[in-house]
């Protein structure tokens, strides 16, 4: 657990604006010598920790989350990129850890809304220094489609950044095509998953079983594109 001076430190280091990758691989030692690289889950979203622990459980890395460590961290997204907003998150729970970090960042781009929310997907509606839950920026979405022409083609864009030691940052991307539909379907998933149908399997996001959406979804390609990088390391 971090202690409350620890926890000062990493926030004096987190608000630092020129911040350093000062992260180092911890590794776990086995009887028979062999080690096991440990990778922190650079995300406090449930619904992400959750799909990227299922997506890297092959990787034979231990996977650690914030909670385990009792690190509480909120990083400001205010990136003009994907790429920035992964790579500033995973830099930010490399150093304030000591471990190496996984960060993401993605977003929905609907082309009728000219690639809109986007960058904002998360806080797409929210008023000043409020949030909508999931369930009203869909609605919020739908709201403003109407009167467009259908289909509202659109895709979910993701970017994987990994913070490694010496201040070095890799990132892979994702891209799953598909279309905004009114009407809700499905159970699983978050964020706008229960209106975004699939081109390729006839289902919203949320309709597809554990198994489909780690094969079919943004953030399990670009997982797969970061997979190599993690081999590396």
């Amino acid at each position: 657990m971090l202690n409350g001076r620890l926890r000062k430190s990493i926030k004096e280091r987190i608000t630092n604006k020129n911040l350093r990758a000062l992260c180092v691989l911890r590794v776990k030692s086995f009887s028979n010598g062999s080690q096991m690289k440990q990778l922190l889950i650079a995300t406090n979203n449930n619904g992400k920790v959750k799909e990227l622990q299922d997506l890297l459980k092959d990787t034979g890395i231990e996977l650690v989350t914030p909670a385990q460590i009792d690190l509480d961290l909120d990083v400001t997204e205010d990136g003009s990129t994907y790429a920035a907003n992964a790579a500033k998150k995973a830099v930010a729970f490399a150093q304030a850890s000591g471990l190496i970090s996984l960060a993401d960042d993605s977003g929905l781009e609907v082309d009728a809304l000219d690639g809109a929310p986007g960058l904002y997907s998360a806080r797409y509606g929210s008023p000043d220094g409020g949030k909508l839950s999931d369930p009203q920026r869909r609605a919020f979405l739908i709201q403003n489609l109407q009167g467009k022409p259908r289909p509202w083609t659109a895709r979910f864009h993701a970017t994987i950044a990994v913070a490694i030691p010496y201040g070095e940052t890799h990132l892979a991307e994702g891209f799953c095509e598909g279309e905004i539909i009114p009407e809700e379907r499905g159970t699983g998933g978050f964020g706008y998953d229960p209106i975004f149908l699939l081109s390729e399997s006839g289902k919203t996001m949320a309709e597809l079983s554990m198994e489909e959406k780690n094969r079919l979804s943004h953030r399990a390609r670009a997982v797969m594109n970061a997979k190599p990088i993690l081999d590396e390391i």
